[in-house]
């Protein structure tokens, strides 16, 4: 028998440069709610990184530092964490579950390793969980499942497991199996192993007591048969995904499955996961401290070391440094911090690095190793790791870090020489020797925000500058009419966030408009249009005609077209100049200034007298543009989204009613255990304010999430009151 002690409370920099082998990255990712930063502190408190257990309800976490975090008891940044178990260096990322925030999730698993995906074991697989779970398949990522909240009354392992393997159509590879359910959950029976874990009712220790035992036959008959049947499940399966497995089950063992060695079936659990054809799933209840011990084993076993991840890339490097920046944070006092994910060399203290994307070299002042909001300072650190750097004040989220230009030119020449017979020009080398940066979203909503007073502009300039570093997908420009500040962000909640910590960081009382649609624009048919331009200016005089065409298509990116013998017979500026005339006519359209798409432009003629500058045929070109699209009858597209909201019965018949006052459409109501589970589209114009009534209706019982699905054609009556209203008629 095996008790499980209180472990010493540790430093970070007990171990500064562990074995590459020995090191996990891993991020944990979720639906909203399912218990992410939970799980985070439960692991740095068994760990023996804090003394006390902090809690998301309390406000006292070390992943959620963010003031905002801590009132609305949600993750928005993702944060970084190091801390040691059992000789292996875990760095580990707290991912947000919103979709507000995607783009965090997006970043951080881009330079993980390996992912925890938790669920909440009353609700299977939710929205923003297939979210995350797709960005990882995108990035090849081998995951574990953690199935937490084992404690709650509705708590069901099989139909958590099934809803995996039917939604994220993923192989779930079930390693334990409660004891207990609900409030009786007690502990688990490894099924690898053969041992159960219990903790104590009373407990005092907060979970970090608990006894290990082998199974006897003195034990539950029951249990016994049950685990006995979900071994060989088990067994049989990773038989299936593993060969080498399959082998040794045959000559070894075909007789009996008890005998196979828990260290052989543990092995092949591991290969599985790392050729990602299947996921281990484990289970127990982070706020009641049980079953997060074994998850951080599972992590240690069954996740990759960062040299058996494959970055093509590191090969051209060899030993040289290369890192990704990943995500950069501002601090009052440091300046810019920017984290980065070490690919292959070391990363040493006050030492100069180039970055390739901007083209430019920076000294970083000093290195140190995140851990939340504070940060130990070391001299260096090596390939795998995940590191804090001061200093680099160009550096951006996506850019790629190595040690100077001569280590990006060596590298060229290494790839060159491979691909000699391939590779044709130096286009393609540069691609290939930058590590692949992050996909920004585009924004669906944005507003105005003006400082207090005028003096204050630069202040507000400055915050947001630093802000959309921190954040690329804030996006901030000007209105060329009103000379207005617009802010462009992912959601209500992203738009609110910000403006908060323009308030709280930078103290400036900031006053936003109302929120605003991001629409679309497109034709509705064929039109033509044939425009003059002649004006002297000084003592030259400038005359183009052109004639275009546009017409509809059905893809959603626009189009340029030339009729027969146009595009021979122009000179290759005046034929650029024509294209910067269609496309700055494409980020207008006819109807309220949205930019247009689905649209092809066939460019009929186009002569210019000589002397003409470039910039008027780009400008007559616009022109005529407008003038076309206008004859073609413009449609206002509008963004809709896809809604899936979980409800309890009772409340079903009011949410639906809501949504068809919001011009909702009802795809397909599911039943999860006891709630019902509404799938959506509703125009991103009828979501404002969509959170307050529904937890009003449901006396805030409902939880919903939803992201952008598809530009729609509005209606007619809808598009000319949205026209007369942005006339200021309405």
């Amino acid at each position: 028998m095996n008790l499980n002690n209180i472990y010493d409370v540790k430093s970070v920099r007990s171990v500064v440069n562990p074995d590459v082998s020995k090191i996990r990255n891993i991020g944990i990712m979720a639906h909203i709610d399912a218990g992410k930063t939970t799980t985070t502190e439960r692991m740095l408190y068994y760990s023996g990184y804090t003394h006390s257990l902090g809690d998301v309800d309390d406000g006292d976490t070390v992943t959620d530092f963010m003031a905002q975090e801590r009132e609305r008891g949600i993750t928005i940044q993702s944060a970084a964490v190091t801390f040691d178990w059992k000789e292996h260096r875990i760095n580990l990322i707290d991912t947000p579950g919103h979709v507000d925030f995607t783009l965090e999730v997006e970043r951080a698993l881009r330079v993980l390793d390996g992912a925890v995906a938790v669920f909440d074991a009353s609700a299977g697989v939710e929205a923003q969980t297939l979210t995350v779970w797709r960005q990882a398949d995108k990035h090849h990522v081998p995951r574990v499942c953690f199935l937490n909240k084992m404690d709650k009354p509705g708590a069901n392992l099989s139909y958590s497991v099934e809803s995996i393997k039917k939604k994220l159509k993923a192989n779930p590879i079930l390693l334990q199996i409660p004891i207990g359910s609900g409030k009786g959950f007690t502990g688990l029976v490894n099924l690898v192993t053969s041992q159960r874990m219990m903790w104590p009712q009373s407990d005092d220790s907060n979970g970090r007591v608990f006894v290990t035992k082998p199974l006897s036959s003195s034990d539950d008959p029951e249990l016994l048969r049950h685990v006995r049947e979900a071994r060989n499940n088990l067994i049989e399966q990773v038989a299936d995904l593993d060969d080498e497995f399959a082998e040794l089950l045959l000559g070894e063992f075909s007789e009996n499955f008890d005998a196979v060695p828990p260290e052989k079936l543990q092995m092949a659990v591991r290969r599985v996961t790392l050729a990602q054809k299947g996921v281990p799933v484990l289970c127990g209840s982070a706020l009641r401290n049980k079953g997060v011990q074994p998850l951080l084993d599972a992590i240690t076993a069954y996740l990759p070391a960062p040299n058996e991840r494959h970055h093509d890339l590191v090969q051209w490097y060899g030993n040289d440094l290369c890192a990704l920046a990943f995500k950069v944070v501002h601090d009052k006092q440091r300046g810019p911090l920017v984290f980065v994910r070490i690919y292959s060399g070391a990363l040493k203290a006050q030492s100069a690095v180039h970055n390739i994307n901007r083209n430019t070299t920076e000294r970083m002042s000093r290195l140190m190793v995140p851990f939340a909001d504070q940060h130990i300072e070391i001299p260096s650190l090596t390939a795998g790791n995940i590191a804090l750097t001061v200093g680099l004040k160009q550096t951006v989220t996506g850019d790629t870090i190595v040690a100077s230009k001569s280590s990006a030119s060596q590298a060229a020449r290494r790839l060159l020489e491979l691909e000699e017979k391939k590779v044709k020009g130096s286009d393609k080398e540069a691609e290939t020797l930058i590590l692949a940066g992050v996909e920004v979203p585009d924004p669906v909503f944005f507003c105005t925000i003006e400082p207090p007073t005028m003096a204050k502009q630069a202040d507000l300039d400055h915050a947001l500058a630093c802000l959309q570093r921190e954040d690329p997908s804030l996006k901030v420009k000007t209105d060329p009419d009103s000379g207005q500040t617009i802010l462009c962000g992912m959601g209500e909640l992203h738009i609110e966030i910000i403006h908060d910590r323009i308030r709280r960081e930078y103290s400036l009382e900031t006053y936003l408009g109302p929120l605003q649609v991001a629409y679309r624009e497109t034709v509705l048919q064929s039109g033509c249009a044939v425009d003059t331009l002649d004006r002297t200016l000084g003592d030259r005089r400038h005359v183009v005609t052109a004639s275009l065409q546009v017409s509809p298509r059905e893809e959603t990116a626009c189009d340029i077209a030339y009729g027969e013998g146009v595009a021979e017979n122009l000179a290759p500026d005046l034929k650029d100049a024509v294209e910067n005339g269609i496309h700055s006519a494409y980020l207008q359209g006819p109807l309220l200034g949205f930019p247009a798409q689905g649209v092809t432009t066939v460019v009929q003629a186009v002569s210019v007298q000589s002397g003409t500058s470039v910039a008027m045929v780009s400008a007559c070109v616009s022109r005529c543009m407008l003038k076309a699209m206008k004859q073609a009858g413009g449609q206002v597209l509008e963004p809709l989204m896809s809604l899936e909201i979980t409800v309890e019965a009772e409340h079903l018949s009011l949410v639906l009613g809501d949504l068809a006052q919001r011009r909702g459409s009802i795809q397909d109501i599911q039943s999860r255990q006891d709630c019902k589970v509404v799938l959506a589209s509703v125009p991103l114009a009828e979501t404002m304010g969509y959170s307050t009534m529904l937890r009003t209706l449901t006396s805030g019982s409902a939880t919903f999430s939803m992201q952008l699905s598809s530009y729609e054609a509005m209606n007619p009556e809808i598009q000319s009151a949205l026209v007369n209203k942005m006339a200021g008629l309405a």
